[in-house]
């Protein structure tokens, strides 16, 4: 995707991850109160949504474009950072949905296991990045994307918590 599409993909990210994080669909009752702690949410998601889905492509400054910061160990270091330092821990939202994005929503794709492998790994579902589509695909995939961290949230274990108290209730689940 280009930039555009990162941008419209991580403020889509942040509104409705700020929703699936805030509303509690058995028991929801709009209020003032429940409006206030919405915005809230989306406030707090929207930075580190943000930076995650923009960081990808710094490596279009340096290194090689969809591979220097398009892997998984990337994201690793992402999903570790708050463990470390406590802070920024939907950072690693932003990275996986910008390698979904690009894996799925264009025709390029990534190389997930550089630098170990340069070869570029995609689905045959995506569109040319300056497609006139490519807006529309976007918003396709954003919402894919926010339907299984919703099922993530919802069933397996809560997005709003640490990532060691994750995997702590996803082993307690398994």
């Amino acid at each position: 995707m280009n930039k555009k599409g990162h941008v419209l993909n991580a403020i889509l990210l942040a509104l409705g991850l700020g929703v699936i994080l805030t509303v509690d669909p058995r028991s929801f009752e709009p209020t003032a109160d429940s409006a206030f702690l919405l915005a809230q949410k989306i406030g707090q998601l929207s930075l580190p949504v943000v930076l995650g889905a923009l960081f990808p492509d710094v490596d279009t400054a340096f290194g090689k474009h969809r591979k220097t910061l398009h892997n998984l160990p990337v994201l690793a270091i992402f999903l570790v950072f708050p463990l470390v330092f406590g802070n920024l821990q939907f950072v690693w939202i932003g990275v996986a949905t910008h390698y979904v994005l690009d894996m799925v929503g264009s025709k390029r794709g990534i190389a997930l296991f550089y630098p170990l492998s340069p070869q570029e790994y995609d689905l045959p579902t995506g569109v040319a990045t300056s497609s006139k589509h490519a807006d529309a695909v976007t918003v396709v995939v954003t919402v894919a994307e926010l339907g299984v961290l919703a099922g993530i949230h919802y069933y397996l274990f809560s997005l709003d918590v640490s990532l060691a108290d994750a995997a702590a209730s996803f082993t307690a689940v398994v």
